[in-house]
């Protein structure tokens, strides 16, 4: 996409819980359950939690992984992030699912530097 319009992309994500087969979770979650990040918003299946405690240490990162990467970062190989129980044998895999178009004005009161007179 042109400059001219302001425009950006962010990736939409999916965030998957992965365990060993029979491992007792300690974070309230089951193998598979997942949620989606599209935009900003985030999207959980009907009837599904996800811990708080889980998702405070995921975040940091998700803003990252939604952003267009150097293939040599890690950010762009590396997927599964370790539950923040040291206990707990769970990890949470990201995967990016799809690709979405932003414009600069419309998520922001900021003008862009470009269409600012000043």
């Amino acid at each position: 996409m042109s400059n001219d319009d302001n425009a950006f992309s962010l990736h939409d994500l999916r965030v998957e819980v992965v365990a060993p087969e029979g491992a007792r979770l300690y974070c309230g979650a089951n193998a598979g359950d997942y949620f989606e990040l599209r935009g900003e918003m985030l999207h959980l299946p009907e009837g599904q939690g996800f811990s708080i405690y889980s998702l405070g240490a995921l975040l940091p990162l998700l803003a990252a992984k939604q952003r267009h990467t150097d293939p040599n970062d890690w950010m762009s190989t590396d997927a599964d992030i370790a539950c923040p129980d040291p206990h707990c044998p769970s990890r949470f895999r990201i995967s990016r699912i799809g690709l979405r178009t932003f414009r600069h004005a419309d998520t922001t009161a900021v003008i862009h530097p470009s269409k600012n007179p000043s």
